[in-house]
């Protein structure tokens, strides 16, 4: 049985990059790297939404890539907020790369779970806002 492609999520991501020849490793592809730090901003951007305000990454509670980047692609980032806690926000994010405009192929990259801590503004632990 053939594999079904693969689409992107129906929802907007938290990012959207085009990774350059400068974010390579010397293999020739994209730098895991590049690629962790670009989730994390990612998870953080809807972490700083559900905390109203400023947060800090506690965790990175699981990695896992199956897929390499190249120069090129559209690497697209969707996060979503899975569960909080007092003052912590896990986030999901899932990584696609959309790839050769020629024959258009998209491929999941790679899934991070990640924790937040809501910061007041000196810097220290704060319980989050109740959702309205």
């Amino acid at each position: 049985m053939p594999e079904l492609p693969v689409v992107l999520p129906e929802r907007q991501p938290a990012l959207r990059v085009v990774p350059m020849p400068a974010d390579l490793n010397p293999s020739g592809d994209v730098f895991g790297g590049w690629i962790m730090a670009q989730t994390d901003i990612a998870g953080a951007t809807v972490a700083m939404y559900r905390a109203r305000g400023r947060v800090a990454t506690v965790a990175v509670n699981a990695f896992h890539f199956t897929e390499p980047v190249s120069v090129g692609d559209i690497v697209s980032f969707f996060a979503e907020v899975v569960a909080t806690g007092r003052t912590s926000i896990t986030v999901k994010v899932e990584v696609y790369a959309q790839r050769n405009p020629t024959d258009p192929a998209t491929v999941k990259v790679t899934e991070a779970l990640l924790t937040y801590v809501a910061l007041d503004l000196h810097g220290n632990k704060r319980a989050l806002p109740e959702l309205e």
